[in-house]
C-alpha cells in the first residue's frame, strides 16, 4: 500500500508542467463560459455582487423592495374586504355550497357558521378605498394604494403558508424571494447587505416563531440569504471589536484570512469559499455602517414623529423608519416582520392592539418615501401568510376565525404599479378568489417584473435543472395592476 502523500508533495504535484497546463485552459475555459453565462461570476468574491443579470431583461421600474409582512394571518374580513352578506348571514349556518370538499385548517368537522364582520368600515380618499376604520393613518394615503382582494396560496398552516410566500414552494430548501433579488440584481449598498430583515412583535402574547430559513439562500450560494438586524441592543453580534483591538488590526486580520482563502480556493474553486470572503470583508464594513444605520437621533423631529412609537426600541414603528434609511442607502430587498396576527380567538380585543401598532408606521413610511422622492422606484409589500376564514371559531370561550387560503386581501405601492386601485374580488361571503385571483407565484414573476427580471429568463442550475422562483406553475405577471 502507498503511503499518503505528504503535504509538500501535493503542492509540488500541482505545480507540474501537465497539471500548470491542464488547469491553465480549464481556467480560461470557466472564465469563458462564466463570461457568457454569469457576467458576475468574477468579482464573486468581492464585497459588492453586480448581480447575475446585465443588463436587465427589460426596463426596470423600480430598483428596491419593502415587504411589510404580517406574521399569523390578518383577516381580510375586518380590514380590507367588507363583506355585507356576511353580516347579513352573521350566526347562521354557513352554506354547504362553500365549504363542502374544501381543505379546512382548525374547522374539520365542526358546526360551520358565519361570522360577520367584527369592525366598522368607511371610504378613504379621492379614490374612495373602503376599508377598516382600524387604519385611519393608512387612510390617509389610500390614494397610494394598491388593493389586490383576490389572492390566494396553497398553504393553509403558517410555517409552510410562510414558506410559500417567500419562496414560491411548501418545500423546505428553497431560495427566499430576497435572496433571488439578491442574486440577479447584487445590490447599490457596499457596506451593508443586499437582503435585510427586521423582526418586530407587540406585547402581551407569544406569537409562532419565524424561521431562519425564511430569509435563507437555499441552493443559492449563501451570501445571498436575509441578514437580520436586531432593533433593539447590539443589532448584530460581536460587532464590536474585542478590548485592545483596534480596527486597523481588526482589518489586518480580515485581509490575512482572506488571502489564504483566496489561495485556498484557487486550488479547489469552492463557490462558498468565495462567499465566505466576501461576508468577512462585509462584516468588516457593517462594524462602521451598521452604528451609524441604526442611531436614529439624527433624524428631524417631525420625522420621528411621523413614525410614531418609541424609536429604536425594536418596534415595528422604528423598523419601518429604518427601512427607509436601508433604502436610502442602497439595499435592494427589505423584509420587515411584525409577529401575533394568528386570531382563532379574541379577535374583537386583539385585532385593534395590531392595527394600532402598525397602522400609523406604515402610512409614515409611504409619506416619507414618497417626501424623499424613493417612492416611485421602491415597490411596498403588505401581506400576510394567508386571510381567515368566514365562518367563526370558538377558542376557550372567545370568538375568532380560522386560517384561510382561497381568498385574502394585500396591499402594493410604489412604482409600476396603479395608485388608488383595486383588483379583484372575493365571493359574496369573502370565502374564495371570484375575479381576477393571484396565486403567490404570480405575485412573484409581478415583483421580479417590476424590478426588470423575466421570471421565465431568470434560473439557477440546481439538480441538473433550471430552478426558478415562480417554478413550473404556469405563474402570470399580474398586468392588470401595473401602470
Amino acid at each position: 500500500m502507498r503511503p499518503e502523500p505528504t503535504h509538500q508533495e501535493l503542492i509540488a504535484r500541482r505545480q507540474t508542467r501537465r497539471a500548470f497546463l491542464g488547469r491553465t485552459a480549464q481556467g480560461l475555459g470557466l472564465v469563458a463560459l462564466a463570461s457568457l453565462l454569469e457576467p458576475a461570476t468574477a468579482s464573486a468574491a468581492s464585497p459588492a455582487w453586480p448581480g447575475l443579470i446585465q443588463p436587465r431583461h427589460h426596463v426596470a421600474k423600480v430598483k428596491r423592495v419593502i415587504w411589510l409582512t404580517m406574521a399569523g394571518g390578518p383577516s381580510h374580513l375586518e380590514l380590507w374586504d367588507y363583506k355585507p352578506e356576511l353580516a347579513a348571514r352573521h350566526g347562521q349556518p354557513m352554506p354547504a355550497s362553500f365549504t363542502q370538499g374544501r381543505q379546512l385548517a382548525q374547522l374539520q368537522g365542526e358546526r360551520l357558521v358565519c361570522f360577520g364582520p367584527q369592525t366598522t368600515f368607511r371610504r378613504y380618499g379621492q379614490c374612495g378605498a373602503h376599508f377598516t376604520e382600524l387604519f385611519p393613518h393608512v387612510g390617509g394615503v389610500a390614494d397610494e394604494l394598491c388593493l389586490i382582494r383576490s389572492m390566494t396560496t396553497e398553504a393553509i398552516n403558517h410555517d409552510p403558508a410562510h414558506t410559500f410566500m417567500n419562496t414560491g414552494s411548501q418545500l423546505l430548501g428553497r431560495p427566499s424571494m430576497g435572496s433571488w433579488v439578491n442574486y440577479g440584481l447584487g445590490s447599490e449598498a457596499n457596506d451593508l447587505p443586499g437582503f435585510v430583515v427586521l423582526v418586530s412583535q407587540g406585547e402581551g402574547r407569544s406569537p409562532q416563531p419565524i424561521a431562519a430559513r425564511q430569509w435563507a439562500a437555499g441552493f443559492l450560494p449563501g451570501r445571498f440569504q436575509g441578514v437580520p438586524l436586531r432593533g433593539r441592543g447590539e443589532p448584530v453580534h460581536y460587532l464590536r471589536n474585542p478590548a485592545g483591538v483596534s480596527r486597523s488590526q481588526q482589518g489586518d486580520v480580515v485581509s490575512a484570512v482572506k488571502a489564504l482563502n483566496a489561495q485556498h480556493n484557487a486550488g479547489v474553486d469552492d463557490p462558498e469559499i468565495a462567499t465566505r470572503i466576501a461576508q468577512y470583508e462585509l462584516a468588516f464594513q457593517l462594524q462602521a455602517s451598521v452604528p451609524e444605520l441604526m442611531d436614529l437621533s439624527g433624524e428631524p423631529a417631525s420625522v420621528r414623529a411621523r413614525y410614531g412609537g418609541s424609536l429604536g426600541d425594536g418596534s415595528f414603528a422604528s423598523n419601518c423608519l429604518l427601512a427607509r434609511r436601508l433604502a436610502e442607502r442602497g439595499v435592494r430587498f427589505i423584509q420587515l416582520y411584525h409577529r401575533d396576527w394568528d386570531h382563532h380567538s379574541q379577535l374583537r380585543e386583539e385585532l385593534p392592539l395590531k392595527a394600532q401598532e402598525t397602522d400609523q408606521a406604515c402610512a409614515a413610511l409611504l409619506t416619507d418615501l414618497k417626501e424623499r422622492g424613493l417612492l416611485d422606484d421602491t415597490l411596498v409589500v403588505w401581506a400576510g401568510e394567508f386571510g381567515r376564514s368566514p365562518m367563526s371559531q370558538s377558542n376557550k370561550g372567545t370568538v375568532g376565525r380560522d386560517h384561510h387560503n382561497l381568498g385574502f386581501t394585500i396591499w402594493l405601492s410604489g412604482g409600476g404599479v396603479k395608485r388608488g386601485f383595486s383588483y379583484g374580488a372575493t365571493d359574496e361571503l369573502g370565502y374564495a378568489a371570484v375575479e381576477n385571483a393571484v396565486t403567490v407565484p404570480d405575485l412573484h414573476a409581478t415583483l421580479l417584473h417590476l424590478l426588470g427580471l423575466d421570471h421565465l429568463r431568470f434560473s439557477h442550475k440546481f439538480q441538473g435543472l433550471d430552478a426558478r422562483l415562480t417554478g413550473v406553475t404556469g405563474a402570470q405577471v399580474v398586468k392588470g395592476i401595473l401602470t
